[in-house]
């Protein structure tokens, strides 16, 4: 049998799949992220005849070649084109994603990791993020208590997750007041300008703090006035609430020449009284028969902590280290007359009959974190009387004041702790009320001094319950949730896997990849798309990169070497058929 005859047979199985590869190209012109495909032909085999022979210097006779008959064709390799981009199409899509760059999507349908470069995702009905075209989820990184991202093993991202469909409330902890305090302004000169701030409790309920801004008799210096706390009604709840004003001096109690007010009897409950006038600040029994003195080891630890207690320190110790000096006494070092600590009442015992007053002249207030606020309701503002720039609050050189808001009610829940607050703010003795973007300068004797949550920097604080108005993925692959309270919140990030040999992952339809060996393996965890100059754009998908008019010329030469190679058949068959017709 002719060999010729065999030949022609593989190369036509060759280029009729090739003529396949072909097709699959062409079919997939259109689909999103396809990858197209190249074939490539190898000889088959080859039969020899005659083994090569080198020179021989004795007979002078030149060397032979080998005499080898080739089989036919077959088909090397079939490549794609993996590193290709295709080009964008436009869909407007916030979930349609395109990958600039080699990483691919890493998808789970529950069967393992696959690999994928189809962005068009979807949100399902338990709020994770899908592949539209077979429902595998989309995997990445989550968000830990702190609101960053931890890379970890990828995880299904569930951005619509009941969690994230809303922002939570945030107390505020920074305010700005702005503008310009002139000083002829006939509400200046009057009952005060009013300024009023909203303000946000850590449980998300909003209240108007009221301040007044009022000339004094001093040039360039006006007093600032907490009038009123009011509620989302407009009632006032001072009844409720303890407000004060306060510049951030700090009050430590075993301070040296730190006094204590104690011209009046605080009563701590029906047994026991702090009286009046005593040098150690003796607690004494209702009907006088027992005293306990600082200095007396022998008590009880209830008496101990209620005796500390009643103080405003923390502690016994702290207690003993106290110097109990009256008011103005010669032996304060130094002295610190202008500044006597009243008693608050949340240091008293639970079941005190509280009767703390501010008993001095500078009507200083003891806070609960641990603050001196010297006229609870009044500050003074300065002014620069050169530039018109704020130089003082309080009397000192400070750019801001505090706002402290307590309950009255002795031991309950505070919603405007600061403890609730977020980054530096954290654990503040109240509200930073900014005002270095004041001024005092001549506005045609207007006032436009107003108040804003936020400092001057414009870092916003403190804001109601938000509920999701939508999601956003940026070029990193992190995604955010937008909400109607103004806030943004990280809900995830989407992981992607790069390959040392992209073009060795084997295609599984539905435009899925999975690992070989010869690809590389996936870590499980992933990479940044970001960290090598790679981005996610959204709105977009990636197109096939298949190129028609390479496609239909390679038809044209695929069409004409199965056309050569059936005429191989044909002839090799006439030659048989003169072979056979030898005997008639």
């Amino acid at each position: 049998m002719m060999r010729s005859l065999y030949s022609g047979v593989a190369g036509l199985k060759t280029h009729q799949v090739k003529m396949d590869v072909i097709g699959n190209n062409i079919a997939n012109v259109n689909t999103v992220a396809y990858k197209s495909q190249s074939i490539t032909f190898a000889e088959l085999m080859y039969q020899t005849t005659q083994n090569a022979s080198g020179p021989n210097a004795e007979t002078g006779r030149a060397g032979v070649n080998a005499k080898q008959i080739g089989l036919g064709v077959q088909s090397a390799a079939i490549s794609t084109a993996i590193s290709q981009q295709g080009s964008s199409q436009n869909t407007g899509n916030a979930f349609d994603l395109r990958i600039s760059g080699d990483a691919f999507f890493v998808v789970n349908g529950g069967s393992g990791n696959k690999f994928t470069r189809d962005g068009s995702f979807y949100v399902d009905a338990a709020g994770n993020l899908a592949m539209s075209s077979n429902g595998y989820n989309v995997m990445g990184w989550q968000v830990d208590q702190n609101g960053d991202i931890v890379q970890d093993n990828v995880s299904a991202l569930k951005i619509l997750a009941p969690a994230n469909m809303t922002s939570p409330p945030q107390v505020t902890s920074r305010a700005n007041m702005s503008g310009i305090v002139d000083k002829m302004d006939p509400q200046v000169l009057g009952d005060g300008k009013i300024v009023n701030l909203q303000i946000y409790d850590n449980l998300g309920y909003s209240y108007t703090a009221r301040f007044s801004v009022q000339s004094t008799d001093e040039e360039g210096v006006y007093a600032l006035t907490l009038e009123d706390l009011r509620d989302a009604n407009n009632d006032s709840v001072l009844d409720k609430y303890n407000a004060n004003i306060f510049t951030g001096t700090a009050f430590d109690p075993t301070a040296p020449g730190t006094t204590i007010n104690r011209e009046k009897t605080y009563s701590l409950s029906d047994k026991w009284s702090i009286v009046a006038g005593t040098t150690k600040g003796e607690i004494v029994s209702s009907d006088g028969s027992t005293t306990i003195d600082p200095t007396n080891a022998a008590l009880t630890d209830e008496q101990k902590a209620q005796y500390a207690q009643a103080w405003g320190v923390k502690d016994w110790e702290t207690l003993q280290s106290l110097q109990f000096t009256k008011k103005g006494d010669p032996l304060a070092t130094p002295p610190v007359a202008d500044k006597v600590v009243g008693f608050a009442d949340l240091f008293l015992p639970a079941n005190a009959d509280v009767l703390a007053e501010v008993m001095d002249t500078t009507d200083a207030t003891l806070t609960s974190s641990g603050y001196i606020a010297q006229n609870g309701k009044t500050l003074t503002v300065s002014y620069d009387q050169i530039s018109g720039a704020l130089s003082k609050i309080g009397g000192t050189n400070a750019d801001n004041f505090y706002l402290n808001i307590e309950p009255i009610e002795a031991g309950a829940d505070n919603p405007f702790s600061m403890d609730s607050a977020q980054g530096d703010d954290k654990g503040a003795p109240g509200i930073a009320i900014y005002m270095n973007d004041t001024t005092n300068v001549n506005n045609e004797k207007k006032s436009t001094i107003s108040a804003t949550s936020g400092d001057h920097d414009a870092f916003g604080t403190g804001w109601a319950l938000g509920t999701m108005t939508g999601v956003s993925i940026q070029n990193d692959g992190k995604i955010y949730g937008a909400y109607d309270n103004g806030q943004t919140k990280l809900l995830g990030q989407i992981a992607f896997a790069k390959f040392a040999n992209a073009s060795g992952l084997e295609k599984e339809g539905d435009n899925l990849y999975a690992a070989t060996l010869n690809s590389g393996e996936f870590d499980g965890i992933g990479v940044d798309v970001a960290a090598d100059g790679g981005k996610v754009s959204t709105g977009i998908l990636e197109m096939s990169n298949v190129d028609l008019s390479s496609e239909f010329t390679e038809l044209i030469t695929t069409q004409r070497g199965f056309q050569a190679n059936s005429r191989i058949i044909t002839v090799s068959d006439t030659l048989l058929e003169e072979l056979v017709n030898l005997k008639r």
